[in-house]
C-alpha cells in the first residue's frame, strides 16, 4: 500500500505551483496525495514570510497536522523556512526543514518516516539557490499558475523575498512554451503567468537573455489556451511596448495588477521604489486609453514607517483619483534583517489598522464602479466548479466575477453572457447571450 502524502500551502500564487510541482516528484515515487484531514504519513506546509502572521499559521498548521496524525512526518518548505530555519526547527513535531535550494530535492531527503527527536535542516545560504525550477499548478482543471520566473534583484526595504528566494532568474522561452502546450494538453482553458519579479523575465546565469514581451509574444501563440493573464508586473517594467501588445492579443487578457505600495514620492523613496506616482499615473493612463474596460488591481502598503497622516491622505486622494478597479492592501509588518525595520517613524499598530480599514472601503467602492461601467454589457465568462448556496462563479476576460445557477455542463466552458446588475453580495449576475462559444 502507498503511503500517503498531504500538502498544505501558505503565500503567493508562485507557492501554489511550485507545491504542485513538489507534489509531481511524490506521485512519481510512489506516494498517493490525499487531503490534509486524510491520515496522511507525510505533511508538506510549503511556507510564506511576506507577513508575521504567516509565521504564526506555520506553527497552527505543523499543530493540527499532528492531531490528525501524531506519527506523521512533517517538512516545512519555502520562505519562512530559508530565512528562520532554527526557529522552525524548535517548533514541536517538525522532523525536516529545507531551504530554497534544497527543497525540490525533498523526496531525496525523505529516506526514513520515523519521527526525530530533532528536526534535520538543509538549509544553504541563498546565493545556493541560482538555478530556475520551473513549475505549475495542477488539479484546477479552469486555470493554471505557470512560473517563468524566479528571485529578485530589487531591493525595496520592507521586503525579504530577495533574502529568501535569491536573485533574478528565469526559464527559456522554449521551455516555458512546452509547459504551456502540456498544460493546454490538460483541458485547463487559463494560464496564470507568475514570478516575483515577472517583468524581469529573461535573466539566466546573471545575464539578460530575453525580454518579457519576447516571453508574451510566444505564448500568444500557444494552441489550445484560451486565455492568459499577467498576475503582477512592477510598473517601471510595464512599458508601452507590453500595453499595446496585450491591447491588440489574441490570448492575452485585458487585466493587470501593479503593485504601487505608496502614492506619496516620499514614501515610495524610502521604501526604495524604482519609480514615482508619476509613472504610474501615466501607466495607468496609458491602459485605460487603449483599452477602457481593462481592469487593474494594486498593491499598497498602510502604515510604512514615517507614513505621516499627510502622507497617507496623499495615497487615498492618488488612488481616489486613480482609474484602478480594486487595491490589495497590506498592512505593514516589520520583518528582521530588512533596512525599513531600523527606521524611525514606526507608525502604531492602531494607526496602521485604521489607514487599512478606509483603503479597503474604498477598493469596495472601486470594485463597484468598475462593476457598474460594465452592467449591459456582453462579456465571455470562464466558469469554475465551485458551489456556494446553489451558484456557481467564473471571471470575465477582464476580471468581473459573475454568479449563476449551478449547472455541471458549465464547469470549465466559456459562454458569452450578458452582464446585467450587481448582486447585494458584490457579483455581478447575469443572463445568457444567444451566442455560445463552444469549447
Amino acid at each position: 500500500m502507498n503511503k500517503k502524502v498531504a500538502f498544505y500551502t501558505l503565500g503567493c500564487k508562485l507557492n501554489y505551483s511550485e507545491t504542485s510541482s513538489i507534489g509531481r516528484l511524490f506521485t512519481n515515487a510512489g506516494f498517493d496525495t490525499v487531503d490534509f484531514t486524510d491520515t496522511p504519513d507525510v505533511y508538506v506546509v510549503n511556507t510564506c514570510s511576506v507577513t508575521e502572521n504567516a509565521d504564526k499559521k506555520c506553527k497552527k498548521i505543523v499543530k493540527e497536522a499532528l492531531k490528525i496524525n501524531p506519527n506523521a512526518f512533517v517538512t516545512i518548505v519555502g520562505c519562512y523556512a530559508q530565512l528562520k530555519p532554527a526557529e522552525i526547527a524548535e517548533i514541536p513535531g517538525v522532523d525536516m526543514v529545507l531551504g530554497t535550494a534544497e527543497k525540490f530535492q525533498l523526496v531525496d531527503h525523505i529516506t526514513d518516516l520515523t519521527k526525530k527527536p530533532k528536526a534535520l535542516v538543509l538549509n544553504q545560504p541563498i546565493s545556493y539557490a541560482n538555478e530556475f525550477v520551473p513549475s505549475y499548478s495542477f488539479g484546477d482543471r479552469t486555470r493554471t499558475f505557470l512560473k517563468v520566473q524566479d528571485g529578485c534583484d530589487y531591493s525595496c526595504t520592507f521586503c525579504t523575498i530577495p533574502l529568501a528566494r535569491g536573485s533574478s532568474r528565469s526559464g527559456t522561452i522554449e521551455n516555458v512554451v512546452a509547459q504551456a502546450n502540456d498544460i493546454a494538453a490538460s483541458g485547463v482553458k487559463e494560464i496564470v503567468l507568475t514570478g516575483v519579479n515577472l517583468g524581469d523575465f529573461g535573466i539566466r546565469d546573471g545575464k539578460r537573455e530575453d525580454r518579457f514581451l519576447d516571453l508574451i509574444q510566444a505564448l500568444d501563440e500557444v494552441e489550445g489556451i484560451e486565455r492568459i493573464r499577467i498576475s503582477s508586473i512592477e510598473p517601471n517594467l510595464l512599458n508601452d511596448q507590453v500595453i499595446a501588445f496585450v491591447a491588440a492579443s489574441k490570448r492575452f487578457v485585458p487585466h493587470f495588477h501593479i503593485p504601487l505600495q505608496s502614492g506619496s514620492d516620499k514614501i515610495l523613496g524610502l521604501m526604495r521604489r524604482r519609480y514615482k506616482r508619476e509613472l504610474y499615473a501615466n501607466r495607468v493612463a496609458k491602459i485605460k486609453q487603449l483599452m477602457p474596460n481593462c481592469c487593474i488591481g494594486v498593491d499598497v502598503i498602510v502604515g510604512f514607517p514615517g507614513e505621516t497622516r499627510e502622507d497617507f491622505v496623499d495615497t487615498y486622494n492618488f488612488l481616489n483619483n486613480l482609474d484602478v478597479s480594486y487595491l490589495h492592501v497590506f498592512t505593514y509588518s516589520e520583518r528582521e534583517n530588512t533596512p525599513a525595520a531600523e527606521m524611525s517613524g514606526v507608525v502604531p499598530g492602531s494607526t496602521r489598522a485604521d489607514r487599512s480599514k478606509m483603503l479597503h472601503i474604498l477598493s469596495d467602492k472601486k470594485r463597484r464602479a468598475f462593476y457598474q461601467t460594465q452592467i449591459g454589457k456582453t462579456g465571455e465568462v470562464l466558469f469554475e466548479g465551485d458551489v456556494k448556496d446553489g451558484y456557481m462563479h467564473g471571471f470575465t476576460r477582464n476580471y468581473v466575477k459573475v454568479k449563476a445557477k449551478f449547472d455541471p455542463i458549465l464547469v470549465n466552458e466559456i459562454k458569452t453572457v450578458h452582464l446585467t446588475v450587481i448582486s447585494p453580495d458584490g457579483d455581478v449576475e447575469i443572463t445568457e447571450s444567444e451566442e455560445i462559444l463552444v469549447h
